[in-house]
């Protein structure tokens, strides 16, 4: 079936005029319709007859990109001209965007059409894609599951066959926590190497990312090209590169380092490092060096440092919808959290919290003269039922925030390393789960090219799709 193949082979077949846009288009829509209301990955559908105007037009005129004639759901925390962005959020139910944001705008360039967005937690808050507008994305290997967030609707439209390929961003773990979910790819790019746009702060704004998620490996260096490059209007942009002709490299001699649960730091659900330790055992056999590695840092030092400075950014960005008693009254309480953690924060405290940051920062690249790759697994538990708001507790352990359940993820996010979750395999009850391999900054060329050796060894998500 079209709806099985991979992005590149979709995007090469149109090039050559073997399979039309308007046959994607169609073929994508029916499937659509048939399992999107099993998981509610994609919302604010467009009218078919619209979308297969567009592709009809896209088969009579000049290919404009990668994405020429494919259908993608854009992420509904990227505002999408002429398209609704809720943002998971009733204060923007109605919301219909004047203009695109940057990503947008470079996914239409390349020749996307647009046919609705993916489903998000409120504002992308915590790792379960839930909100009052549209309701729950469910995981496709197990309704009764969450697909993780908050690129949930992404990764469970992937792994249904709903679109080829997605967008995702990551400011704590939504590009990894979801693929871990869901048995997919999700890659988060060094950080400045897909912009934002130039509204608002963006000097102090460096906690998230936009990433590509995929089926392949392949698909996501491809789609790396597409939404990647400077913003000359934003500052710490990295240069353009390619990524999908640099995959095919020899492994053999790499040394990865095995950071596990950092020394008991990080609670895991039974059968989760014994999922990646068998990930792992793949690159082991490919030539890779596995060497556990103690923790090179404080855990509670990363996290304190995490926190404030998300509250800092939460507290301030969206201080006007708190301080209107309407608007308030429509926020879900882990906002309001994360806004008032914000408020009572001093200039101390957030300059020590850039302190512990910058001092994780020089340990970690200090690792990287000792090893070409560090990992850590990508979820600290399997997909959990979904009419829970956040996990409470892991292996007996209390969680003491909505989003301590996915700590594992912070050491990447916090200082902005490229880092790409890999489908790990299943658990005891059929449950997927990742892995995630680590590079320095600016190393997302190797980290993709160690993806792509690991897929061609595995393809998990060809070879255990979920149920339909």
């Amino acid at each position: 079936m079209l709806t099985d193949l991979t992005a590149t082979r979709l995007s090469a077949r149109l090039a050559a005029r073997d399979i039309s846009a308007t046959e994607v288009m169609a073929a994508f829509l029916d499937r659509i319709e048939a399992l999107n209301p099993k998981v509610n990955a994609i919302v604010s559908p467009r009218p078919r007859e619209d979308l297969m105007a567009e592709a009809k037009a896209a088969d009579e005129g000049p290919r404009r990109g990668w994405l020429h004639g494919l259908p993608f759901a854009v992420k509904d925390l990227t505002e999408t001209q002429g398209l609704r962005t809720t943002h998971g959020s009733p204060l923007f139910a109605d919301h219909v965007p004047a203009k695109d944001d940057l990503l947008a705008a470079r996914l239409r360039a390349a020749g996307a059409i647009f046919i609705g967005k993916t489903n998000v937690p409120e504002w992308g808050m915590g790792s379960h894609s839930f909100n009052p507008v549209f309701g729950t994305t469910l995981n496709p290997y197990d309704t009764s599951r969450s697909a993780g967030g908050s690129s949930g609707g992404a990764a469970a439209a992937l792994a249904m066959r709903l679109v080829p390929v997605a967008d995702g961003s990551d400011m704590m773990g939504s590009l990894r926590n979801p693929a871990a979910f869901c048995n997919v790819y999700g890659f988060r790019p060094s950080y400045g190497r897909v912009p934002h746009d130039a509204a608002g702060e963006t000097y102090l704004s460096t906690l998230s990312t936009a990433g590509p998620m995929a089926r392949t490996v392949e698909d996501l260096a491809r789609l790396l090209e597409v939404i990647a490059g400077p913003n000359p209007e934003t500052p710490f942009c990295l240069p353009k590169e390619s990524f999908a002709d640099r995959l095919e490299r020899p492994i053999q001699g790499l040394r990865i380092g095995w950071l596990a649960d950092w020394g008991g730091a990080y609670a895991m659900e039974p059968g989760l490092l014994d999922a990646c330790e068998g990930a792992l055992s793949v690159l082991e056999d490919q030539g890779a060096i596995i060497e556990p590695l103690a923790p090179p840092f404080p855990a509670e030092r990363i996290w304190d440092s995490w926190v404030t400075l998300r509250a800092m950014l939460n507290g301030n960005a969206m201080r006007s919808h708190y301080e209107d008693p309407a608007k308030r009254a429509l926020l879900k309480p882990e906002t309001i959290w994360e806004i008032e953690q914000g408020q009572t924060l001093a200039a101390r405290s957030v300059y020590q919290a850039q302190v512990a940051r910058s001092e994780w920062y020089a340990a970690a690249h200090r690792l990287f003269s000792r090893f070409d790759v560090l990992a850590l697994p990508a979820a600290q538990v399997w997909p959990f039922p979904a009419d829970w708001r956040w996990p409470r507790e892991i292996a007996g352990r209390q969680m003491d925030t909505y989003h301590r359940w996915m700590e594992v993820v912070i050491p990447v996010s916090l200082i902005g390393l490229p880092s790409l979750c890999v489908p790990a395999g299943f658990g005891a009850q059929g449950l997927p789960t990742g892995i995630q391999l680590i590079g320095p900054h600016r190393a997302d060329a190797e980290i993709l090219a160690l993806g792509h050796a690991y897929h061609g060894a595995t393809d998990w998500p060809s070879r255990c799709p979920p149920p339909e």
